[in-house]
């Protein structure tokens, strides 16, 4: 999702340093890995190829397609745990999608007026520099415990064949807890589908504040920078 504003001010408000370098770097390796993990998964889950020909000594397409798959997810599990410490120490903005302040009168005002906003109710998007509590919550739910889950149920089966830290960190426990491994195939799957619903809500959504809510949203994953254009007036 993308981050808008908060206030109806008729000023516009001076230009906000939203993401840090090491934010935006995670971001940018994160987005490609994601769409690899994507593609490659689901053709080792539904390898319908073309005839291809040759020995299979000589053309090992389903183990290279394999190997990328757990490179990327080697790469999606370090950044995601990078991430998270980077929520810890970095500025406050760092921290919104993992910790939503449900617990702020103010925040269920402010997901009243974004989700109003989406809907084309309000006429104007919040001006607050940071994620909006729709946005909060949505990336909270969709992509953080979804790329939690992958992560798990992903090792989890990667250690059935590997052992080592995978099998004792997640094999040994996630495949009892889903009933056995043809279950966490599935439940993997379905959680690859909720992440690609995520992406193509997040890059519409990114594009669509970008045109209409009076603000710098892309760019700022670029940058740094949240800028605030006029208020339409």
């Amino acid at each position: 999702m993308s981050a808008t504003p908060d206030t109806q001010a008729t000023e516009v408000p001076a230009p906000v340093y939203v993401f840090e370098v090491p934010v935006r770097i995670w971001h940018w390796i994160t987005a490609p890995t994601i769409l690899i993990l994507a593609l490659t998964g689901f053709l080792i889950a539904h390898p319908a190829w073309p005839l291809i020909w040759g020995e299979p000594s000589h053309v090992y397409l389903m183990g290279d397609l394999r190997v990328i798959h757990f490179t990327a997810a080697y790469i999606l599990a370090v950044g995601f745990i990078g991430r998270i410490y980077w929520a810890i120490v970095g500025n406050e903005y760092a921290r919104e999608i993992f910790l939503p302040k449900f617990w702020r009168l103010d925040w269920w005002k402010n997901l009243f007026h974004a989700t109003s906003w989406y809907l084309l109710i309000k006429p104007r998007s919040l001006r607050k520099p940071g994620h909006n509590p729709l946005a909060q919550i949505t990336m909270f739910f969709m992509f953080v415990l979804g790329v939690a889950f992958q992560i798990t149920t992903g090792f989890a089966m990667y250690g059935e064949g590997a052992g080592g830290w995978s099998h004792a960190v997640f094999t040994s426990w996630v495949i009892p807890l889903f009933g056995g491994s043809m279950e966490v195939h599935t439940w993997h799957h379905l959680g690859m589908w909720y992440l690609m619903l995520f992406v193509m809500m997040h890059i519409y959504l990114a594009i669509r504040e970008d045109i209409m809510s009076r603000q710098t949203t892309i760019s700022t994953m670029i940058n740094g920078w949240r800028y605030f254009k006029d208020n339409g007036k």
